[in-house]
Parts: structure tokens; C-alpha cells; sequence
């Protein structure tokens, strides 16, 4: 059940960025959530899309380098203490985050989302989903 985030190396000049959402467009894909890290002379743009397939695609032709990773992605609840009370299950459950983002919901919904990177990303869904929690399906992504 874990979804695909893609990974996009982006040389750290004007206008890199600005390229690879431009490709999107064209294509029109759909940004779900966009997560850029830095150094000075690169960074790595972390997306959730609603077509995998056809994003990665259209970024190769447009010579991005581009990788998926499995994450898993939780609803979080519109409440005081909502992210807290994930994270308490993460803990009992021992799943480390690597790292992490979030996403409004869109057009169907005003729920919050968070897409967590993890080690042994089957594990922790098994772990997870067993102490009751319900990760995102990659088809739902297309619905948000």
C-alpha cells in the first residue's frame, strides 16, 4: 500500500526548479505534495503526483534525473495534538522517520496529509496498519 514519491536531482541555479514544474504542467500532472532539500550546488525535489508513471517519464525525456522511493502517506486528524498522536504510534510500533512532509488535501477534502520515508517501509506499514492506522493507497492519490 505505500506509495511512490519521486526524487528529482535539480542543479541549485535560477530557473531549475521553475523547469521541472513546467514539465509537469505541460504534461498536466498534477503536484499532490513537493518537498525541496538543498545544498549550495544541488538539490533533491521530493513529489507526490497523481500519475507516477507518466511524471517519471516525462521527466527523463526532459533529461531530470529522476527515482522512486516508497513512502507511506497517513491522514492526519484536524485536531490539537492530531500529528502527535501518529507520531505516539510510530513510537510503540518502533518506526523511525527518516524524514517527512505534508499536503493539504485538495479539491475533495480539508483533511492534512503526511508522507513519511522510513527504513523497511513493508514493516512499518504491516506494524502500523496493525495498531489500527490506515495509510493512503497510490490510486487514492489521483482521487485527492
Amino acid at each position: 500500500m505505500a506509495i511512490k514519491q519521486i526524487s528529482v536531482f535539480l542543479e541549485n541555479k535560477p530557473g531549475t526548479l521553475n523547469r521541472m514544474t513546467a514539465v509537469l504542467a505541460e504534461h498536466e500532472i498534477g503536484l499532490r505534495a513537493l518537498s525541496v532539500a538543498e545544498t549550495k550546488d544541488f538539490g533533491i525535489a521530493r513529489m507526490i503526483v497523481d500519475d507516477v508513471l507518466a511524471a517519471t517519464s516525462v521527466l527523463k525525456d526532459a533529461d531530470f534525473i529522476a527515482s522512486l522511493t516508497p513512502v507511506l502517506a497517513f491522514e492526519i486528524p484536524d485536531e490539537t495534538g492530531g500529528l502527535n498522536k501518529l507520531l505516539n504510534v510510530f513510537t510503540e510500533t518502533k518506526v523511525n522517520v527518516e524524514y517527512m512532509y505534508s499536503f493539504l488535501g485538495g479539491k475533495k477534502t480539508s483533511s492534512a496529509y503526511m508522507i513519511f520515508r522510513v527504513a523497511d517501509t513493508a514493516a512499518a506499514e504491516s506494524a502500523l496498519i496493525a495498531k489500527g492506522l490506515k495509510p493512503l493507497r497510490q490510486e487514492e492519490m489521483e482521487e485527492i
